[in-house]
């Protein structure tokens, strides 16, 4: 057997791996972005059609032969016969095989297949009219009446069919068969379009008393306000003034409560108007106002406003827009009775008004609406709806037994276990109060503090005994008022002002110890500021020191040692010893006074900067603002020696930066913090030391740039 090496002695270098034949790799796509273009399907079709080739119809065949006709006429029919077998309800199947025959001049087949047609579906009015117009047009007249009669026979409701017979007759000439047709139509009592067209083919052919008497039955058929109105117009296009009166008198007599009503009324108006009859147009609009409901009388009023602008005078005009506006507002707190800002502006419009019945029975229905749920939040807005009726009731109609009873039903239809309001037992005992009754102004207020007590309750009765110089009155208030709230620091400090206004020094001491030796207090700073000025304003001012030493026990808050520092710069010696007897200072020098006032704050701000340094070293920020306010106090009130003495306390500030991270734990960056660096510190901590020789070569390098 011959090899390719025999073949060719110049293939005798070839390995077996150049012999084999290589296949393509399958290429890799790299880019899988998507394409800046993107081909839609749509696109992909529209490209298709847009190639497609055009369709091959077949030849136009010429018929020039009667055989010829006649095989292409049994084909076509059997075609025709085969399709309506296979599709027998397809209505477009008969109308295409009776054109086809039409198209032949055969009409007896097309007759018969019109009619075969209907045998399958009668009830379709399109056959009927297809039918018939196929009559029509070759001019078959009694066959095409046949047609009509037998389609408006079997489906009188189907108002194309009697409309096309009716203009078949019209358009033949033959009016009283057209007019035969109507009656036919009319005895099926058809919509309204039907009888307008009856009426508008009477009056072309100029019969006015058929077209009224066509517009009774029609009215009395449809008996609606646009019927009427349409009547109306009628007589008074043909100059009927008194007739359209009648027929818009009847119409208001017959469909006064009809919702449509207002379109009558507004006509019926608009008519009298144009008759120059304004009086009767206002009576019209008025007894309309008066008899439709307001949520369907919007155009009414609209159109009575225009026409007192109009006719009318400014108490007429104002008439109308106030009962526009009255419309308006009963139509909103009809859609929603709970929203009292729409009361609000009802009741405002009718006290502009000045009818008092009318205010009182808006009033009435606007507190009807009790808010569904007890919650304060749902009756916060409600509740001044009473109080605008109690100040209507005293102010404007001063009717006092109505204002009181008022405030008493007020009173009893809040819930006081779950809330109350401060406000309405306030009002009340003040309109007794005006009215000098006094009994039954503490009663109220009585009644308030044991069913609801409130803050402003205690203080308005408060307030108003001490008026009355009923000093007993005013300590037993106090007394429940702090038996009610122990932790209220202003009812202590008011009961405490109360004894010291009266001289009662003693008592007021006794009430500041109470309270400061509560357990809990809303806002002790202010009750201890105050029996601090107390004792100040006594000048007992060891007291005072020991307060200020009982208050650092408790707290070492940065004001309280600021405070206690200030409060030793303003004193000299004590006016009193231990004893509570008078030192004589006359051997005392001035100096010796003002060095001991000097020794007695710089003690106390070494003893805050003591206690800063070791207990809290951690308020840094707090101990730099007691060495400011102590060099302040050392340059107003010391001497240079102390000054340089703070200066060499004070801290050096550093920016730094420390992590923070979020609630969940993740790292969230780092932020910068002002950190204060003490000379204490430094002086113990090695690591500070070197920040501090640092800090101190980088401003030498820093002046010697700038040199």
């Amino acid at each position: 057997m011959a090899t390719a090496k025999d073949a060719d002695p110049n293939l005798g270098f070839l390995t077996k791996r150049d012999t084999e034949v290589k296949l393509p790799r399958p290429t890799r796509v790299k880019n899988k972005t998507p394409a800046p273009i993107q081909i839609t399907a749509e696109q992909i079709l529209r490209e298709a059609r847009e190639r497609q080739e055009p369709e091959i119809r077949p030849p136009k065949q010429k018929i020039t032969d009667p055989h010829e006709l006649s095989d292409y006429r049994l084909r076509k029919r059997k075609e025709f016969e085969d399709l309506i077998r296979r599709v027998r309800w397809n209505t477009s199947v008969w109308v295409k095989y009776a054109a086809w025959e039409e198209q032949q001049t055969d009409f007896m087949r097309a007759r018969s297949v019109w009619e075969r047609a209907l045998e399958v579906d009668y009830r379709s009015h399109t056959l009927w009219l297809k039918y018939a117009e196929f009559e029509m047009r070759n001019r078959s007249v009694n066959h095409a009446r046949n047609v009509w009669d037998r389609a408006v026979a079997l489906l009188p409701r189907v108002d194309q069919l009697w409309y096309k017979y009716i203009h078949m007759e019209e358009m033949l000439g033959n009016v009283p068969a057209a007019r035969q047709v109507f009656e036919r139509w009319m005895q099926w009592q058809p919509d309204v379009q039907g009888w307008l067209s009856y009426i508008k083919f009477e009056l072309r052919y100029g019969e006015a008393d058929r077209a009224r008497a066509v517009y009774e039955r029609f009215v009395a058929c449809h008996p609606r306000p646009e019927a009427f109105i349409r009547y109306a117009k009628f007589e008074m296009k043909r100059g009927e003034v008194a007739r359209a009166r009648a027929v818009y008198e009847r119409a208001v007599d017959l469909l006064c409560d009809d919702e449509e009503a207002e379109k009558l009324f507004v006509a019926f108006a608009e008519f009298e108007e144009r008759c120059k009859e304004a009086e009767r147009a206002r009576c019209i609009y008025k007894f309309a106002l008066d008899h439709i409901p307001k949520g369907r009388a919007e155009d009414l009023y609209r159109k009575f406003v225009a026409f007192e602008k109009q006719y009318g005078d400014r108490e007429g005009i104002e008439d109308a827009i106030v009962g526009k506006r009255r419309f308006q507002y009963e139509e909103e707190v009809q859609k929603n009775p709970l929203n009292y800002d729409s009361w609000f502006d009802y009741i405002r419009l009718e006290e502009s008004v000045g009818n008092r019945d009318m205010i009182r029975e808006v009033y009435e229905r606007a507190i009807a609406n009790v808010p569904p749920a007890e919650e304060k939040r749902y009756w916060q807005r409600y509740i001044y709806l009473w109080i605008n009726y109690a100040l209507y009731e005293e102010l404007d109609a001063q009717d006092l037994d109505r204002t009181r009873e008022v405030y008493r039903e007020c009173l009893k239809l809040i819930p006081h276990k779950k809330f109350s309001f401060a406000k309405i037992w306030i009002m009340a005992a003040q309109f007794e109060i005006r009215q000098k009754n006094i009994k039954a102004a503490r009663q109220i207020l009585g009644n308030a503090i044991g069913m609801a007590p409130k803050d402003r309750i205690f203080k308005m009765y408060i307030e108003t005994e001490l008026r009355l110089g009923n000093i007993n009155r005013c300590r037993t208030l106090y007394e429940k008022y702090l038996e009610w709230v122990p932790e209220n620091c202003y009812a202590w400090s008011k009961y405490a002002e109360l004894e010291i206004s009266l001289s009662e020094t003693e008592r007021a001491r006794a009430i500041f110890e109470l309270a400061i030796a509560q357990p809990a207090l809303d806002m002790p700073e202010l009750l201890w500021k105050a029996y601090i000025d107390f004792e100040i304003s006594e000048r007992q001012f060891k007291r005072t020191r020991e307060l200020y030493n009982r208050l650092l026990d408790r707290t070492k808050h940065l004001k309280v040692w600021i405070s206690y520092a200030k409060f030793e710069a303003s004193t000299e010696l004590e006016d009193e010893d231990s004893d509570g007897e008078a030192k004589n200072n006359d051997d005392i020098s001035h100096h010796e006074r003002q060095s001991e006032c000097i020794k007695r704050w710089r003690f106390v701000f070494a003893k805050a900067f003591e206690y800063y340094r070791t207990s809290a070293p951690e308020l840094k920020e707090e101990r730099a603002m007691l060495l400011e306010e102590w060099l302040n106090m050392e340059s107003n009130f010391g001497s240079p020696d102390g000054v340089s003495e703070v200066q060499k306390k004070l801290p050096r500030k550093v920016k730094r930066k420390r992590a923070i991270s979020t609630e969940d734990g993740t790292p969230a960056g780092f932020e910068e913090y002002i950190d204060y660096i003490f000379p204490d510190e430094v002086a113990t901590a090695p690591n500070l030391k070197i920040l501090e020789a640092a800090y101190k070569w980088k401003k030498q390098k820093v002046d010697i740039d700038d040199d």
